[in-house]
């Protein structure tokens, strides 16, 4: 049971980013009533069915926890219902939450979401962010609504993006400083101070579609610097990648060069023991650290020591 009696919290989450929201919760003394979780998957080589990290930390603090396969239909909304909850957290939970159980809790539901809303709605905010270039997002608690992160936010943060930032770095970044907000926000409500919910402007939406492997093969007639923030921006998943030599190689970190050339895109310029130099469709992209296929990560020096490479690259 909750340390604040007078503030009932069910927690939906699922992945690694929901992690620290709900540790903070609980360091803080506001335990869930109960946990949402997403139904165990297949993980691992031997695609073992595998408890998400949420269940994982959930089980441990002898939180109960419910994994509906959807929240549709009346099964779901009653389990909500009998729970009674006065605030519903959603942090990474990546089911639909339907219009009759958003309007269950006594002060809705709340959401963290990594941007600064209205700029990157929807799936993949901090790889978008990263790949289109932004010097800044952010996170935003908001009060969740039947659309697409569409919500009156409640409290924002902002947070540099560095040059060398990667989806995987910022996505550690984001999921502490989401952690922070939400703990705020949950603490001004227990005080009898909820936060104020202002409306999103209607100006300078955008829209961060969900990644997909096949947007992650490097085509070299993209300027280089837009190849380069694409290489940190799929790193960890799904890594960009292209083919050397007939293999499917992975790129795991590049620079780009603001160097000009008269080479097709493409063309490997230079392999001189310390990078390779690959022409683009605007100047010169660096492989730094690269991956073969079953191999580990390797550096460009490793992988010259093994490969001679000449000539065009595909893409």
């Amino acid at each position: 049971m909750s340390n604040h009696p007078n503030l009932r919290i069910v927690f939906a989450g699922t992945p690694h980013f929901a992690i620290p929201a709900l540790q903070r919760l609980l360091t803080h003394g506001f335990k869930p009533l109960a946990v949402l979780t997403q139904p165990d998957r297949p993980a691992g080589r031997g695609r073992h069915l595998t408890a998400s990290p949420v269940k994982q930390m959930a089980e441990a603090e002898h939180i109960p926890v419910f994994q509906p396969a959807t929240l549709a239909g009346h099964e779901a909304t009653g389990l909500i219902a009998e729970l009674r909850p006065d605030l519903l957290l959603v942090v990474a939970y990546g089911l639909i939450l339907p219009a009759e159980i958003l309007s269950i809790p006594k002060h809705g539901c709340w959401n963290i979401h990594a941007s600064l809303l209205p700029r990157w709605r929807g799936a993949a905010p901090i790889q978008r962010a990263i790949e289109a270039g932004d010097s800044k997002t952010g996170v935003c608690i908001m009060q969740m609504d039947q659309g697409l992160d569409t919500g009156p936010v409640l409290h924002r943060t902002r947070q540099a993006i560095g040059k060398n930032e990667t989806g995987g770095t910022l996505h550690d970044t984001l999921a502490e400083a989401g952690a922070d907000a939400l703990l705020y926000c949950v603490e001004s409500l227990a005080s009898g101070k909820p936060p104020e919910a202002i409306a999103q402007s209607d100006q300078g939406i955008s829209y961060a579609r969900k990644l997909v492997k096949a947007e992650a093969q490097i085509n070299w007639q993209k300027p280089a610097q837009r190849l380069e923030r694409q290489v940190r921006a799929f790193n960890p998943w799904p890594v960009a990648w292209c083919t050397i030599n007939g293999e499917r190689i992975r790129i795991w970190h590049a620079t780009y060069e603001k160097r000009l050339h008269d080479k097709e895109p493409g063309t490997v310029l230079n392999t001189d023991k310390s990078t390779i130099e690959i022409a683009c469709g605007e100047h010169i992209l660096n492989l730094l650290e690269l991956q073969r296929p079953g191999g580990k990560r390797i550096s460009a020096p490793e992988y010259l020591n093994s490969k001679n490479l000449t000539g065009r690259l595909d893409g």
